[in-house]
C-alpha cells in the first residue's frame, strides 16, 4: 500500500445524483465484481502527484466558486473493445480541464497530458465478446439527454478504492 506521501490523486467530474445511481447500478450488474471497487465516476486525472494535493484543494476551491454546473450530454454506447462505457460529451468540462491542466503542466503523467474521452465505464477488462453482448443488450436503453456536472471531486488511489479527499460543488 502507497502511504499518504506518494498516493496519487483522482480528479473526477460529477455527475447529478440521479445519473451517477443509474451507472453505478450498471456498473455493479456488469464490471468483472472482484474488480469493481467503485462507484460510477468520471475521471478528469488519473495521477496527479501527492505533492500537489493542497495546492489542488486551493485551486479546485477557487474554480468551484467561479463555475456554475458544467453542461454535458449523455450521447450512448461507447465500445472500450474489452469493455463498455457510457461516452458522454461536455466542450465545457474539457474546456474547464485544459484550465486545469494548464496549471498543474510539468506535473501530469504522460496519461494525463491528452484530453480524455469523456465516459463513466460500467464493464472493463472482459472479452470482447461479453462487451458485445453487453452493448446489444443495452442498446437503446441508454438514451441521449443533457445534464450538468455538480462539480469535481478529488481522490487518493492506494490500489483498490479510492479514499475520498474532498468534494467541490459549482456554485458560480
Amino acid at each position: 500500500m502507497s502511504g499518504e506521501a506518494d498516493a496519487p490523486l483522482i480528479v473526477t467530474a460529477q455527475l447529478p445524483r440521479e445519473l451517477h445511481a443509474r451507472y453505478t447500478a450498471l456498473r455493479t450488474a456488469h464490471f468483472p465484481p472482484e474488480r469493481n471497487y467503485l462507484e460510477a465516476h468520471v475521471t478528469l486525472f488519473h495521477a496527479l502527484p501527492a505533492v500537489c494535493e493542497g495546492e489542488a484543494i486551493t485551486y479546485f476551491k477557487r474554480l468551484a466558486a467561479e463555475f456554475a454546473p458544467v453542461v454535458a450530454e449523455v450521447e450512448g454506447l461507447m465500445s472500450l473493445g474489452r469493455g463498455t462505457a457510457i461516452k458522454l460529451s461536455s466542450p465545457d468540462m474539457l474546456a474547464l480541464r485544459d484550465m486545469i491542466a494548464d496549471h498543474f503542466r510539468g506535473m501530469l503523467t504522460q496519461q494525463d497530458q491528452h484530453r480524455p474521452r469523456l465516459h463513466v465505464t460500467v464493464q472493463n477488462k472482459v472479452s470482447g465478446g461479453e462487451a458485445k453482448k453487453l452493448q446489444a443488450e443495452l442498446a437503446g436503453t441508454i438514451e441521449p439527454r443533457h445534464f450538468a456536472f455538480r462539480g469535481l471531486e478529488l481522490f487518493r488511489y492506494r490500489g483498490g478504492p479510492w479514499e475520498p479527499v474532498r468534494e467541490f460543488a459549482f456554485r458560480g
